[in-house]
């Protein structure tokens, strides 16, 4: 396939600040004269900032890494993973056509596309929402027929479900990744035969992360992390460790019974002076609020499974807005003072290492203390 830049381009390119930095970063994983070799990212970021490659973004990443401007374009030209024209500013849907999605519906689904976007692949919809293309095989042979939407895959898709997909895209809906016909990921369709406890889990690891991130479609902007550069020296943001138990605390009666919070009363330390009451009044209250959620991105993390988390603590944190691990485990310091504020037993967060379980559970792993829930 002949590729080449699309014939309307725009007068200029430039990052924007958090981008620009992020670029600036990544040039100096590399020696001095081999800064080329940051070409990739560099292009990737800015398709992923403006949507699509153009001359102006691939002349400018040219620049900032020294390179002739036609070697560049030979890096952007020749892998299909940078987009050349103009893409749907909803999605651009990639349909995979070989064997395996042939034989089970491909078709199908490239007939809803030239239905619902354009006859065209490469072609923006009327409504400036949607291209579409045909790709080689994307690796999902087993959950045939699929298409990879944004960075998520849409797998055991069927002609009727798609067209949907497609409306509730365009209405400004987030569809769930993974299959979408009930399976769990790419068991039997009958079932599975082995491996066949999920633990609980209702989404498999890769289409829970996607939910937990809460819009697959959303292209990356520079904002989602803090800008880390190991290499330079500058360290990765601090995590609360576990406070150790001071000599003057009093220490948990052994064998006695634990109070509705999940610890025993002996663990408990005393009352925060800041009491929740007084936070609603409007006195104002520490830290920064970390990110809240109206409600659980699809099935909420049982809190329980945090050392010094009972049913009580449980139901609070879910009135503030906390559901999963993953919440837990990216607060700072100040996350931790402004929900410390409204906890009833303030410092309880530290004490008890609630961020460092977090960070493992919310990786798919266990802590001692959940292996004995």
């Amino acid at each position: 396939m002949l590729r080449r830049l699309h014939p309307d381009q725009p007068g200029s390119f430039a990052f924007t600040p958090a981008n620009q930095a992020w670029a600036e970063a990544q040039i100096t994983k590399y020696p001095e004269g081999r800064q080329a070799s940051a070409i990739i990212p560099l292009l990737w970021r800015a398709q992923e900032q403006e949507g699509w490659l153009t001359r102006a973004a691939i002349e400018h990443v040219a620049t900032m890494l020294g390179m002739a401007y036609i070697r560049a374009l030979e890096v952007a030209t020749f892998y299909f993973m940078f987009q050349l024209q103009p893409v749907g500013s909803v999605a651009n849907i990639q349909i995979c056509g070989t064997t395996s999605c042939m034989i089970c519906g491909a078709e199908d689904l490239i007939r809803v596309c030239k239905e619902k976007i354009s006859p065209k692949p490469h072609t923006l919809s009327a409504d400036g929402k949607f291209t579409w293309e045909e790709v080689e095989c994307l690796g999902a042979c087993t959950n045939a027929p699929m298409a990879q939407i944004g960075k998520d895959y849409y797998e055991d898709l069927t002609a009727e479900g798609f067209a949907q997909m497609l409306d509730d895209m365009a209405a400004g809906k987030v569809p769930v990744p993974g299959p979408q016909n009930g399976r769990f990921a790419s068991e039997p369709l009958g079932g599975p035969t082995t491996l066949k406890d999920y633990s609980g889990e209702t989404q498999n690891g890769s289409v829970a992360l996607a939910i937990r991130i809460g819009d697959t479609l959303k292209r990356i902007d520079g904002t989602e992390v803090p800008l880390i550069t190991p290499w330079q020296g500058i360290p990765e943001p601090k995590s609360v460790p576990s406070a150790k138990v001071k000599a003057n605390e009093p220490k948990p009666a052994k064998n006695k019974p634990v109070d509705e919070t999940g610890v025993s009363k002996q663990e408990a330390p005393a009352k925060s002076k800041a009491k929740p009451e007084a936070v609603a009044k409007g006195a104002e209250a520490e830290g920064t609020q970390p990110e809240m959620l109206t409600e659980a991105r699809g099935q909420a993390d049982d809190l329980k499974k945090l050392k010094g988390v009972g049913p009580k603590l449980e139901k609070l944190l879910n009135e503030l807005g906390v559901f999963h691990f993953w919440q837990v485990a990216s607060w700072t310091e100040d996350h931790v003072a402004w929900v410390d504020d409204r906890l009833k037993f303030k410092g309880r967060i530290e004490r008890d290492g609630w961020i460092e379980q977090a960070k493992i559970l919310a990786a798919g792993g266990e802590t001692e203390f959940s292996k004995r829930q």
